[in-house]
């Protein structure tokens, strides 16, 4: 079986079912039928396949289960870049099971943040959400060289905004 049909047969069913989980949860929180109150974070961008997957490993890292981060792209890319998956792995964290997808209207409403990173009029604004603009480089077309310095500017944001959502960090 090649890269391809495994793709499909093996992580499109796991991928359509994270999706589904996440959209799910939002529409509990929005319709007041949820009873969690960990922060939720959105990341948003357009490819969603490099700044942003690095940016939830390291949510996921810092947070662990206390917060809830989500990540959507406007035109999400087919792949996670690989200098971003490279420079990741240096710190210990593994995004390959990572995947760009779009987001919808209600994770946008059930998030209590909004990051951007470059979506621009793309991104959607909802009166009332926090909206938080990470002005970032585009590591698409980027080595590992030039990716680490986004990686360190993106870990230290994540840290600063968990900081600020009285998130306490992992031990």
């Amino acid at each position: 079986m090649g890269p391809s049909a495994r793709l499909v047969t093996v992580y499109l069913p796991l991928i359509a079912e994270k999706f589904a989980r996440q959209r799910l949860k939002a529409l509990a929180r929005i319709e007041g039928k949820s009873d969690d109150e960990r922060p939720i974070v959105l990341f948003l961008c357009t490819h969603n396949a490099g700044r942003l997957q690095m940016a939830m490993g390291f949510f996921k890292q810092i947070a662990g289960e206390r917060a809830i981060g989500w990540s959507g792209g406007s035109e999400p890319g087919s792949q996670v870049n690989p200098a971003a998956v490279a420079a990741m792995a240096e710190p210990g964290i593994d995004i390959r099971q990572e995947f760009p997808k779009p987001w919808t209207d209600e994770i946008v409403r059930a998030a209590d943040v909004v990051v951007t990173m470059g979506c621009g009029d793309a991104c959607p604004v909802f009166p009332g959400k926090r909206y938080v603009d990470w002005e970032l480089v585009d590591p698409q077309s980027l080595g590992i060289d030039d990716v680490r310095p986004i990686r360190d500017e993106i870990k230290g944001r994540v840290e600063g905004l968990l900081a600020e959502l009285k998130v306490p960090a992992n031990a």
